[in-house]
């Protein structure tokens, strides 16, 4: 029998180098946002960069409301590895997966991922805004737009 561990969500369940680079771009994304005002200036130069500044803006603006909803109505503390970490938690490849499989347009599995992450009836709301960011940042993988420079050896090449 194995002893629950104090932050399930910490556990590594991945490598970030096994993931398909829209789960990837979401995890970093989620690592520098939290490490506070110098990853969240490298997250809105990279989305300037990548989508140009209007669009840029409102991915911005979109991120900002989706974390601040997942704090505010979380039903745990999210958990997350350090921005260099080559592993990818548990937490991050379930906030990964929810913005993925919305940004694909599948609004119902979405929003029951959605669930393990806030309130049930806070769902719906950022259901959208997870789309949308998802989607943003698939325009910028297609133009094949690299993760902010200060964080680009943050992105590991092999399997630790």
């Amino acid at each position: 029998m194995t002893v629950p561990s104090a932050n399930p969500g910490g556990a590594a369940v991945g490598q970030l180098s096994e993931q398909p680079p829209l789960t990837r771009y979401v995890a970093m994304y989620f690592r520098m946002w939290c490490d506070g005002p110098e990853g969240q200036t490298a997250v809105w130069q990279d989305l300037a960069a990548g989508l140009g500044e209007r669009h840029g803006r409102t991915a911005m603006e979109n991120l900002e409301t989706l974390f601040d909803l997942c704090a505010r109505y979380r039903r745990r503390p999210l958990m997350r590895h350090a921005v260099g970490c080559k592993c990818l938690g548990a937490d991050e490849a379930c906030f990964s997966h929810f913005v993925t499989t919305a940004a694909e347009g599948d609004n119902q599995d979405a929003m029951l991922i959605a669930t393990l992450i806030v309130r049930a009836d806070i769902a719906p709301l950022i259901t959208p805004l997870a789309a949308d960011f998802g989607r943003a940042l698939k325009r910028m993988i297609l133009q094949q737009m690299p993760p902010s420079r200060a964080y680009s050896q943050a992105i590991p090449a092999t399997i630790h």
